[in-house]
C-alpha cells in the first residue's frame, strides 16, 4: 500500500544545505517542510555565536555559485568573514527566495521511523508533534553536536558559562572579569584571542595543543570587491578542480625534491600568505611521509617559538603527539601572542588534569582557580553524532545509531541500505574540504535523483548493502597510508567525551573532490541501477 505522506520531502535542518535543497526541491514542483530546531536559519553560522567566530577559508569561495544574481548583489566586506557577517548573508538568501515559508523553527527531530507499508518517513518533534514524508532528507551538518567534557560538577559553578556552539544571543562582555576558556581546538583559539583583550584575567585550560597558522585576514574594498566578482567564473572552475575545492590545492612536488634553502623559502611564503595555504598548498606528500611531516612540523615549531616569550609556555603550545596538519589546523590572529600578555595564563591539564569545576571555578590536581565565567570550547560530536542524537530506525526497525556503532556504512555517503528514502547531504563517506561547494553538488546531485524518481513513478529508493560494503571499502582503503588517520581527532571519530567513540574510524572520504564528483555522475549516467528504486 502506497499512501499520500503530508509532504514530498522533510528536511533535517535550516543551515545552508538545508536552504540550498529547499530551493532546489521547489524547482521540482515537489512539497517540502524545514524542521529547524534554531529560531532563525544559517545553522553553524546560526549557533557558532562566540567571539572571534569566522571563516577560515575565502569568503567569496564560502558562499553559493548557484545564482549570479545572488552573486552580483553581494559584497563581502572581509577575504574572512565573521559570524555575524556570514549569518547576514544566509538570512539575505532566505529572504531572496522566500524560504521561510515552508521552514517550521524552533522544531528538534526527535525521531524518523520509516514505514514500509507506506514507503513514508513518519517524523516525530520533541514537542511530540508529527509529520510524514516520502523522501527524508538530513540537512543536519557534521559539526552541529556539541559535546560538554566529563568533568564532575559542570553544573554546580554559579558563574556564567556556556559552550562556544550554544553562545548567548545578547552582547556579552568580558571586562572586569576573571574568565577560563576550556579547549584549543580551532574554536578554542579564535574565541581565546577575543577574550584576552578585555578580560581581567583570561586562564586557558589545554589538554592538547593544535598546530595553528596566521589567517592574515584584511578587508575588502569596492574595487577589490569588483574584482573578486569579475573573477568568479574562474575562481568557481578552480574550486571544482582542486582535491578539497578550496582555492589551495598540494603542490605537486615533494618534499625532498628540493634543496633545503629552496623548501624554507617556500614554507616562509606559505606561513606569511593568507588561509589556508600553509596546509592545503604544502608539498604533496605532507600527509603520507612521515619524515616530510616531520619537516614542515619542525618549521612550524621554530615559528611558535619566535611568536612565544617564555620557553617554558611555547614548548608546552606544539604538540608531541601529531605532526602539522594530520588535525584540522586552526587559523589564527595573533593566537600565540596572547600568551605573552599579563593577564593571560596557560595550564597544560595533561600534567596537572582537572579534577572538578567547582561552585566558584577549576579544580585542578595542583590548583584551585576562581572564575566569573567559564567557556567550554570543547568541541562536538562530529560527523555521525547529529545522526546519533535523532531516533532514526529504517526498516524493522533497524536504529541507524546501532548500525554504525563501529562506524559509518554508506553508498556515496548518501544512503543506507536498510533507511529506504533517505538521503543525506552532509554525512560521513563524503568529500568534506570546502563545505559549500559540497553541499551545492550534493543537493544537485540528491535533487536530480528526486526529479529522476518523480519521473519514473519510483516511491522507494534505497542503497543495496553490496554496494555499501563496496563505498565503505574504498573509504577505508583510501585513508590507509594518509597520516591523518593515524591520529585522535574529530575527524577519525575519536571524541572522549562520548561513550563508545575512544576507537578510530574512517568517517570521511580522503579521496580528492573531483574523483568522488565523477562517481556520483556515474552512478547518476547509469539512471541509478546500482540503486534499488521501486
Amino acid at each position: 500500500m502506497v499512501t499520500t505522506p503530508d509532504f514530498d520531502v522533510i528536511i533535517i535542518g535550516a543551515g545552508m544545505s538545508g536552504l540550498y535543497q529547499l530551493h532546489r526541491l521547489r524547482e521540482l514542483g515537489l512539497t517540502a517542510r524545514v524542521f529547524e530546531a534554531g529560531t532563525g536559519v544559517g545553522g553553524t553560522w546560526y549557533w557558532n555565536r562566540y567571539p572571534g567566530a569566522r571563516f577560515d577559508s575565502e569568503s567569496y569561495s564560502y558562499q553559493f555559485s548557484f545564482s549570479k544574481d545572488l552573486l552580483d548583489e553581494w559584497d563581502w566586506t572581509e577575504h574572512f568573514a565573521g559570524q555575524p557577517e556570514t549569518l547576514r548573508y544566509l538570512n539575505h538568501v532566505a529572504d531572496k527566495y522566500d524560504l521561510r515559508k515552508d521552514i517550521q523553527f524552533r522544531s528538534r527531530v526527535k525521531s524518523a521511523w520509516y514505514q514500509e507499508a507506506t514507503r513514508s518517513w513518519d517524523v516525530t518533534l520533541e514537542d511530540g508533534s508529527r509529520a510524514s514524508c516520502r523522501f527524508l532528507i538530513t540537512a543536519v551538518g557534521p559539526l552541529s553536536a556539541p559535546t560538554m567534557p566529563t568533568i564532575p560538577g559542570v553544573d554546580s559553578f554559579k558563574g556564567e558559562s556556556c559552550h562556544t556552539a550554544r553562545w548567548p544571543h545578547e552582547p556579552v562582555s568580558f571586562v572586569g572579569k576573571r574568565v577560563a576558556v576550556i579547549g584549543t581546538g580551532a574554536t578554542g583559539v579564535q574565541t581565546v584571542q577575543e577574550v584576552a583583550k578585555t578580560a581581567k584575567s583570561l586562564t586557558v585550560f589545554q589538554r592538547t595543543p593544535n598546530w595553528c597558522a596566521p589567517l592574515l585576514n584584511s578587508k575588502i574594498g569596492p574595487e577589490e570587491m569588483a574584482e573578486i566578482r569579475a573573477n568568479y567564473p574562474a575562481m568557481f572552475q578552480r574550486c571544482m578542480e582542486t582535491f578539497s575545492c578550496f582555492l589551495h590545492t598540494p603542490d605537486p612536488r615533494k618534499t625532498f625534491d628540493v634543496s633545503e634553502e629552496e623548501r624554507q623559502a617556500f614554507w616562509e611564503k606559505l606561513y606569511a600568505s593568507p588561509g589556508f595555504g600553509i596546509w592545503l598548498g604544502n608539498f604533496s606528500d605532507m600527509l603520507t611521509d612521515r619524515e616530510a611531516n616531520a619537516a614542515i612540523s619542525a618549521f612550524v615549531a621554530n615559528k611558535i617559538r619566535q611568536r612565544v616569550k617564555d620557553p617554558v609556555t611555547a614548548e608546552k603550545l606544539i604538540p608531541k603527539n601529531h605532526g602539522f596538519g594530520t588535525r584540522r589546523v586552526p587559523m589564527e590572529t595573533r593566537y600565540y601572542e596572547v600568551y605573552n600578555q599579563d593577564n593571560v595564563k596557560l595550564v597544560d591539564i595533561s600534567e596537572t588534569p582537572i579534577a572538578c569545576i567547582t561552585p566558584t571555578g577549576i579544580e585542578t590536581s595542583d590548583a584551585d582557580y576562581e572564575f566569573d565565567m567559564i567557556i567550554y570550547a570543547t568541541g562536538f560530536d562530529a560527523i555521525t553524532g547529529s545522526f546519533d542524537r535523532i531516533d532514526i530506525r529504517g526498516v524493522d526497525g533497524a536504529r541507524l545509531k546501532d548500525r554504525w556503532k563501529h562506524g559509518p556504512e554508506t553508498f556515496l555517503g548518501t544512503t543506507v541500505d536498510g533507511f529506504p528514502n533517505m538521503l543525506m547531504l552532509i554525512g560521513p563517506h563524503m568529500a568534506l574540504g570546502n563545505i559549500p561547494r559540497s553541499i551545492e553538488h550534493n543537493v544537485d546531485w540528491v535533487t536530480d535523483l528526486l526529479r529522476y524518481a518523480r519521473d519514473h513513478h519510483i516511491t522507494r529508493i534505497e542503497a543495496t548493502a553490496d554496494e555499501v560494503k563496496t563505498w565503505t571499502d574504498h573509504v577505508k582503503e583510501l585513508g590507509e597510508g594518509n597520516l591523518l588517520f593515524e591520529v585522535n581527532s574529530w575527524m577519525t571519530g575519536v571524541n572522549t567525551n562520548v561513550e563508545g567513540k575512544q576507537v578510530r574510524i574512517v568517517n570521511r572520504y580522503s579521496g580528492s573532490a573531483p574523483a568522488y564528483r565523477a562517481r556520483c555522475d556515474e552512478v547518476a549516467s547509469h539512471d541509478y541501477r546500482e540503486m534499488a528504486l521501486a
